[in-house]
């Protein structure tokens, strides 16, 4: 059975540099990077929150990168990294990848702060 795509690819236009990085650390002391593309299409969404903190205030800047399928089929979770988006970079602190029914994977969701 074909499942519909819920995050069209025709809606993913902002390109998107994503890193996921893996557990432990490379003989640098830097993170392990599992997964890099450059080339990525998304459908990005900004958002921003206010955080009351002891001096006032504080804006935190966040968004959701959505992609049409699996962006890293040879990871099975997504967790961790930066993604680069209009010029910024973002740190990934949640990954998620909806399934269909069948197990197959039928889109990406990275939230980024």
């Amino acid at each position: 059975m074909k499942y519909p795509s819920l995050v069209m690819a025709q809606f993913c236009t902002t390109p998107i540099k994503v890193t996921i990085h893996d557990e432990g650390l490379n003989e640098d002391g830097g993170p392990l990077i599992a997964f890099e593309n450059d080339t990525l299409l998304c459908n990005y969404q900004d958002t921003a929150k206010c955080i009351l903190d002891g001096d006032g205030k504080k804006i935190q800047l966040s968004g959701i990168a959505l992609f049409c399928g699996d962006i890293a089929p040879e990871l099975p979770t997504l967790s961790g990294g930066t993604a680069v988006v209009f010029g910024v970079e973002r740190r990934i602190f949640q990954g998620n990848k909806a399934r269909n029914p069948d197990g197959t994977v039928n889109y990406t969701e990275l939230r980024l702060i």
